[in-house]
């Protein structure tokens, strides 16, 4: 069996999870409703958790300690669990592209006629 596949087998009732994580157990049922966590179930719907799951755990627990809030947390998971396929499609943009933005940017501001936030260190750049 290997490391990976050990770490994702749910053994651990939630009491030795609040032993593990100092957590209570509302604090861990609360990051289960936010989805943060997803243990299994057994038959008669106890939570099991997994080494990773604990891992989940104390990475809130820190994060709450450095002050992020749970929009935060959920952005930071949300990244940290979005597939590596996905994150390799994703466009970069070029800087034909980013010219063009920055160029539309300038000319809503002076339709507006408004300074644009970037217009004082761009316009050198721009005709």
């Amino acid at each position: 069996m290997n490391k990976e596949i050990r770490k994702t087998m749910p053994l651990l009732p939630i009491s030795i999870v609040m032993q593990l994580t100092d957590l209570t157990a509302r604090q861990i049922r609360y990051y289960e409703e936010h989805e943060l966590i997803i243990p299994a179930r057994t038959e008669g719907n106890r939570r099991m958790f997994s080494l990773n799951d604990v891992d989940d755990l104390l990475e809130i627990k820190d994060l709450l300690e450095q002050g992020i809030n749970m929009a935060g947390i959920k952005k930071v998971f949300e990244m940290k669990n979005e597939p590596l396929v996905t994150k390799q499609l994703k466009k970069e943009i070029t800087d034909e592209d980013l010219r063009r933005i920055l160029r539309e940017e300038m000319r809503q501001a002076q339709s507006m006629q408004k300074t644009s936030i970037r217009h004082g260190d761009l316009s050198r750049f721009f005709s």
